[in-house]
């Protein structure tokens, strides 16, 4: 049977809403995160306390203790999952605003507890969004349409940061929250456009059943152990070298919010060609090999950044540390998350992405303080350099575990051949 033209694969209603989407997803994300750093860095905190800061990310890692019943319950509209899509995008939006009203102040733990609401908010709605992607696309489409949902989360999270530093330097950082939450607002009208999936399993008959079923489908599969770890050390070295990075710019080498803001957006472009270029090397290569090739390209981005540190203030240096940066990021996680959708069990999507998905982000959640810590002790160009080595074990696992996810994705790619 012959494989899909790359025409085939992109020319859907489908692949079309994966970019809104993915918007939506990236937004909060950015704004709970390194704005949000930059943010205090302006008003004058510590580095000990903004790496604190960092655990606001925490409902990343543990969104797989709520996701059954995002599997279970179906509301009474829209669906199981657009009905969720809908009522959790709307407290984000609302989220997002009281951020803005709030601000550090003289108690920025305030500010702290408000954005780790958010942060479970954002992190709910990513469990929908996750589930509805991967219900709906079939297995041949999985690589672009994870490169175009990229796309549209990068495109959020250099809005949100470059922007929003730009933004705040002329308007001030309430209103930059305020106008990004009515933004946030604004994609409700997406979720309402958008399909309903067709490979979505029935929801599980009982909490009892949505909560023990996955994992006991999970943990029957072999090597799963093995697995895990993958997904932990993939990114890694990605999480580890972006947990400080705009504290860097700014306190580090002495960058104001808008140079940072202005140059960070030459990343968007970046973005665009990587994830797309990713997509269209993974329709041809298959999904291990561009795991193997991605995962190497975003080690090597991180020793740009340990040249940006030997450089100092240069802006010629930030901007090709970005650029590479977002290149290869685009490419690495359109192949993971292309990887994470092939281990899912449509009958419980919600559940068993959220679980994979939080592994990832434990090394984005938990890297803040001992980064601070490690910087402290061997300076920034040594911490970058750790953050490259620490890259490289995910792309052995990629290598060792190589003949199990291709026999995972070959066997999905058949019937959705037959289906285009």
């Amino acid at each position: 049977m012959s494989t899909p033209s790359v025409a085939q694969i992109l020319a859907n209603r489908r692949i079309g809403f994966m970019l809104p989407l993915g918007f939506a997803s990236g937004l909060p994300l950015a704004l709970t995160a390194g704005t949000l750093q930059a943010w205090l860095t302006v008003v004058g905190l510590d580095l000990k306390t903004i790496g604190i800061f960092t655990l606001v990310g925490l409902p990343y890692t543990l969104k797989f203790l709520w996701a059954p019943l995002l599997d279970r319950i179906v509301p009474p509209w829209l669906g199981r999952r657009r009905g969720w899509m809908l009522l959790i995008q709307i407290g984000v939006a609302i989220g997002l605003a009281v951020m803005g009203l709030t601000g550090p102040g003289d108690r920025p733990e305030w500010l702290g507890l408000i954005a780790l609401a958010v942060a479970f908010l954002s992190a709910s709605l990513d469990i929908v969004f996750d589930a509805y992607r991967t219900d709906l696309l079939l297995p041949a489409e999985r690589g672009f349409g994870a490169a175009v949902w990229v796309n549209g989360y990068r495109f959020a999270l250099l809005l949100a940061s470059s922007g929003a530093l730009v933004l705040a330097d002329h308007i001030g950082w309430q209103q930059t929250y305020l106008l990004l939450a009515a933004v946030m607002g604004a994609g409700i009208f997406t979720i309402l456009a958008a399909p309903e999936p067709t490979l979505s399993g029935a929801p599980p008959a009982t909490l009892v059943e949505a909560i023990g079923e996955p994992l006991r489908e999970l943990f029957s599969r072999p090597d799963i152990f093995t697995v895990f770890l993958l997904i932990l050390l993939y990114k890694i070295g990605d999480a580890v070298a972006a947990s400080l990075q705009t504290a860097f710019f700014i306190g580090g080498l002495g960058f104001s919010s808008s140079d940072v803001g202005y140059v960070k957006g030459l990343g968007l472009f970046a973005t665009l060609a990587g994830a797309l270029t990713g997509g269209m090397v993974m329709a041809r290569l298959g999904l291990v090999p561009s795991l193997l090739l991605f995962g190497f390209f975003q080690a090597l981005s991180n020793l740009c950044f340990t040249g940006l540190a030997w450089a100092g203030k240069s802006y010629a240096a930030l901007s090709a540390s970005i650029v590479v940066e977002n290149v290869t990021g685009g490419m690495g996680t359109a192949a993971f998350v292309a990887l994470i959708m092939s281990l899912c069990d449509h009958r419980y999507t919600a559940t068993q992405f959220a679980l994979l998905s939080s592994l990832e982000a434990v090394g984005r959640v938990f890297s803040g303080r001992p980064s601070a810590e490690l910087v402290a002790v061997v300076g920034w160009a040594q911490f970058f350099f750790i953050s490259f080595l620490l890259a490289l074990p995910g792309v052995w696992l990629v290598w060792k575990l190589r003949a199990r996810l291709q026999s995972d994705s070959d066997e999905g790619l058949a019937p959705a051949a037959a289906a285009l």
